[in-house]
């Protein structure tokens, strides 16, 4: 049974069961149970949402073929979520209620690598196949149990393809400024590009972390100006970056490059900035100019974009596209496995080699999706456009002035 904190259980619970009824009611045929705690409310709410909306796209296309084709019967899906508000002692409380309660058949992780982690550690106490769609950090999975399962590449694929580009466009280049939050995914971003910079040559000459919570970056930003960087390297979520980009431009805090991770490649980080996101360069798992074909319910990136911009009226980012497809490897797992057993259904996961509208699926034997080719990204007139990998460029690195 779940054990509740006193202090938050009466809350937890009235929440969690107005959203769980809710969607109950909404699938009642449902017979696979699909247990998502998310971080609705709180710090991770902007990318949370975005997890329910292609959570329930895929949901709602699957239901309406009659379901997932288990050893020849097709079977409803029905998703039971709770909003853990952002915290990761209630993301753990809740995970083992849906494992336990609920009785789910499977884990779709919360947002960002140290909720993931978090989750991924209750999910291991009791063998449930866990499928992570937003956590990059290698981190999370070093200790896998063997259960847990991410569509993002490593964060490792990030650093190398960025800095040559960014080399041949700035031959220039020599130093580096880092910034990074303090806390899983960002501290991980942030010290794999310092190391990968000083191995590709370049100077270090800042690099700090700021705490969880900080709501003034202008004591780190004067360091970083005194220094002159020819780059400036900033990790972070979406609100911390908003902060640090305005105080950039407050205190005059210049550099050629400006890098913000994973900033412009949400819109909402665009759109709260305006004209001061214009130049912000970033790295991204996907992108919706990428043309990729494969298994699910939709065949072709083109069809999964068509759809989520007719519902949603603005274009998918790669939470979007990471957790769709978590719907769709699951459903192949499952699938493949002809069973939704755990431990069968852990074994077809851990085999997987697909190709999908998000691109290829195979893992690592951590878990991790295998490293490919991921976009490199800047905002350009209030756009998103991809400077690299070749194959799906359609700009060259502006510098900034």
């Amino acid at each position: 049974m779940p054990s509740f904190s006193s202090k938050f259980s009466s809350a937890l619970l009235l929440t969690a069961g107005i959203a769980a009824g809710a969607l109950t009611s909404a699938a009642h045929a449902a017979e696979i149970k699909i247990g998502a705690p998310l971080g609705l409310t709180g710090s991770v709410a902007d990318e949370a949402k975005k997890q329910e909306v292609t959570f329930k796209m895929w949901l709602n296309k699957v239901n309406a073929a009659g379901g997932i084709d288990v050893g020849g019967t097709k079977m409803k899906v029905q998703l039971v979520q709770y909003d853990y508000q952002s915290d990761g002692q209630r993301a753990a409380q809740l995970a083992e209620k849906l494992i336990t309660d609920d009785k789910v058949d499977v884990l779709f992780a919360p947002f960002g690598s140290g909720h993931t982690k978090i989750v991924a550690t209750i999910a291991a106490r009791y063998e449930m196949p866990t499928i992570a769609c937003a956590a990059s950090s290698e981190s999370v999975f070093d200790q896998n149990s063997g259960y847990l399962f991410g569509t993002l590449s490593p964060n490792a694929a990030l650093f190398a393809p960025m800095i040559a580009l960014f080399k041949e466009k700035l031959p220039t280049l020599k130093t580096l400024a880092v910034l990074g939050r303090d806390d899983v995914f960002p501290k991980a971003t942030a010290q794999g590009i310092a190391a990968a910079a000083k191995a590709a040559g370049l100077n270090v000459a800042y690099e700090q972390l700021y705490p969880l919570g900080t709501m003034d970056h202008s004591a780190s930003l004067s360091a970083i100006k005194a220094t002159n960087p020819d780059w400036i390297y900033i990790t972070g979520y979406t609100q911390d970056l908003v902060l640090a980009r305005k105080q950039m431009s407050d205190l005059g805090v210049k550099a050629p490059i400006i890098t913000m991770v994973a900033g412009p490649a949400y819109k909402e980080y665009v759109d709260g900035l305006g004209d001061l996101a214009n130049g912000i360069t970033s790295s991204s798992w996907w992108h919706s100019a990428t043309s990729y074909k494969g298994v699910g319910v939709w065949p072709t990136t083109e069809d999964f974009v068509k759809e989520f911009v007719a519902q949603e009226k603005s274009d998918p980012d790669y939470v979007h596209a990471s957790c769709a497809a978590t719907g769709v490897l699951y459903q192949n797992a499952v699938e493949r496995a002809g069973s939704i057993d755990k431990k069968k259904v852990r074994d077809a996961l851990a085999a997987t080699d697909i190709s999908t509208f998000y691109g290829p699926i195979k893992f690592s034997p951590n878990g991790m999706n295998q490293v490919r080719g991921l976009p490199i990204i800047q905002v350009q007139d209030k756009a998103i456009k991809v400077l690299g990998p070749a194959e799906i460029k359609n700009a060259d690195l502006m510098l900034l002035k």
